[in-house]
């Protein structure tokens, strides 16, 4: 195949990333400012304003959601790989500070309360994400900070009202989109993430300035392993029953409701629970869409609505949690919490402790009476952000028996679809690496079409593997384009650089075209499309898909667990 790579479109962005890892090297705190013109230069995809007077709102809304809601009170963000090297650099007992959380990302920070944020990294991605989350905030910060210091707009968000929702009252919100020239759409999404507090952090942002500095503390190789191995200790120490060096074990990399929900079968079983919830809301969308289902006026698949049901459930009940996770445990299915490092939880599924008759229906296959003799287990893990896929496969490889099969379900951009459709890659192209892998995925679109109920499924797609969410422009994407590369997400590349290694006697190599074929196990990668780069951003942060947004997940994860169901049968009928 002829494998042509960009590397005049992407000048701009090596040029960013040379910026700041040389700043990284200083042993002490870098100021986000410095990178700010290095940052304008690259032309991001996802920060198309960033060099205009106008706040960039997308941009700003997209780096929110990734970044704890204390980050308006911090002056300084660490970054180091375990509580060991943050100790050894004079931070000690940072976990003793209040944990914080981002929507958009898992990533684990603690916030001392006096402006200094301690963030851990689990690879290099973490790194090539953060920094240019940080840097788009700031950017768009300051021009926030120059259009809201008037007396005027002082005035309005001292005394403007909320809703019960958080949001800025109608009346409120246009006269401050007319005030500031923000689009009150705009304005409406930000009080959808700063429910009740919209109003207050816009004057936070208008009478003060914000200069956020950076540190790395450490970011050897060593270091990332030696993280990354104490988060599978962990795993093995809280699953002391699971004989991982004899049981061959099916790796699912997804997150942490659709593989549980499907195989438990809990959310169905509790179907009147749910349904009741569902009643006793006032004026609720969900009754609505619950009887338009059961009446089959709309398409959506009940099960799908029901585990979207669920969740808001358990938020509402103290007890219900629990209660599920008694019940996952009884169908074998153990979870292991993240602990240090690493952001990624660990579920453990023995397959002969699954019960049928709590199957989702989607589920059922022939023969599955025999796994009852199997002692395979699937080992799903929470996915991790780019390079730490790397990490955690080759770490997980090295302590098991067997692999009878890796399946990646995971988000990405579509250059050439919508959101919600599914993409089924072949070619993968990895800017980590440089490698162009070529594998037999083990999927096709006739796997994934009939659970798809709303998208479109997309196979014999190519995709890349790239650095960074911010690490793109339109240049870099057009060139890919034009290769036929239409699917960019970031965690491809790295676990197929782990699978090499698995079924190759050396390490993965640089800059080459990799024939993955014939691999010893089935490989099987699904994307489902999150994102529309090519719609210059509006999309970031702005869509929140409700439960619609299930529909391409749980057809990818029905796809892959009647991968595995059906393997396993296979292997238990050999003669």
């Amino acid at each position: 195949m002829d494998r042509t790579v960009p590397t005049s479109a992407n000048e701009e962005i090596q040029l960013y990333l040379r910026t700041y890892y040389s700043l990284l090297r200083s042993s002490r705190a870098v100021e986000i400012k410095t990178l700010i013109e290095a940052h304008k230069r690259m032309n991001s995809a996802l920060h198309i304003h960033a060099d205009e007077p106008e706040p960039d709102l997308a941009a700003f809304t997209y780096s929110i959601l990734r970044i704890p809601d204390c980050l308006s009170d911090v002056r300084l963000v660490v970054m180091g790989q375990s509580e060991r090297v943050f100790a050894q650099h004079g931070y000690p007992d940072v976990e003793s500070w209040r944990h914080m959380q981002a929507p958009g990302r898992r990533r684990r920070s603690f916030y001392d309360g006096n402006g200094t944020l301690a963030v851990y990294i689990a690879s290099q991605s973490d790194i090539d994400d953060l920094i240019p989350i940080l840097t788009a905030y700031q950017i768009e910060r300051r021009k926030l900070h120059q259009l809201l210091r008037g007396d005027s707009v002082r005035q309005l968000l001292q005394t403007c009202e909320e809703d019960k929702n958080g949001r800025v009252e109608g009346n409120d919100l246009i006269r401050l989109a007319r005030m500031t020239n923000i689009p009150a759409e705009d304005l409406d999404r930000l009080g959808q993430i700063w429910r009740g507090q919209t109003a207050v952090k816009l004057l936070q942002i208008s009478q003060k300035t914000q200069e956020i500095a950076i540190r790395s503390l450490a970011g050897s190789l060593t270091d990332y392993k030696r993280a990354t191995r104490r988060w599978w200790q962990n795993v093995e120490r809280c699953v002391p029953h699971v004989p991982f060096a004899d049981c061959p074990v099916y790796f699912v990399s997804s997150n942490t409701h659709t593989l549980t929900n499907l195989l438990s079968g809990y959310a169905l079983q509790r179907e009147k629970d749910l349904f009741d919830f569902v009643n006793a809301q006032p004026n609720s969308d969900l009754k609505q869409e619950y009887e338009a289902i059961q009446a089959r006026n709309v398409p959506s698949r009940i099960e799908n609505f029901l585990y979207y049901v669920l969740k808001k459930f358990e938020a509402a009940r103290e007890t219900a949690v629990s209660q599920r996770l008694t019940h996952e445990k009884n169908v074998g299915i153990n979870r292991i919490p993240s602990d240090h490092a690493f952001d990624i939880e660990v579920q453990i599924v023995s397959l002969n402790k699954l019960s049928e008759k709590s199957l989702d229906p989607r589920l059922k296959v022939d023969g599955f009476n025999k796994l009852s003799r199997s002692n395979a287990i699937v080992v799903n893990i929470d996915y991790p952000l780019g390079m730490a896929a790397y990490q955690v496969l080759t770490e997980i490889a090295r302590n098991i028996a067997e692999v009878r099969g890796i399946y990646i379900m995971g988000k990405a951009a579509t250059l050439n679809g919508r959101i919600g459709d599914i993409m089924i890659p072949s070619v993968v192209h990895d800017e980590h690496s440089l490698n162009t892998y070529l594998f037999d995925n083990c999927f096709t679109a006739t796997d994934v079409a009939p659970h798809l109920v709303y998208g479109t499924v997309m196979d014999n797609q190519k995709a890349i593997t790239v650095p960074g969410t911010f690490l793109q422009n339109e240049g870099y994407m057009s060139v890919f384009y034009k290769e036929g590369y239409t699917d960019m997400e970031m965690e491809g590349g790295p676990y197929l650089s782990a699978i090499y290694e698995m079924v190759r006697p050396r390490r993965h190599p640089y800059n080459e075209l990799v024939n993955l074929y014939n691999a010893n196990f089935p490989i099987g990668m699904l994307h489902y499309a999150s994102d529309t780069p090519f719609s210059k951003g509006k999309n970031l942060g702005s869509q929140n898909l409700s439960y619609y947004g299930m529909d391409p997940t749980y057809a990818t994860m029905v796809a892959i667990l009647r991968a595995i169901l059906q393997t396993e049968i296979k292997h238990l009928t050999k003669p």
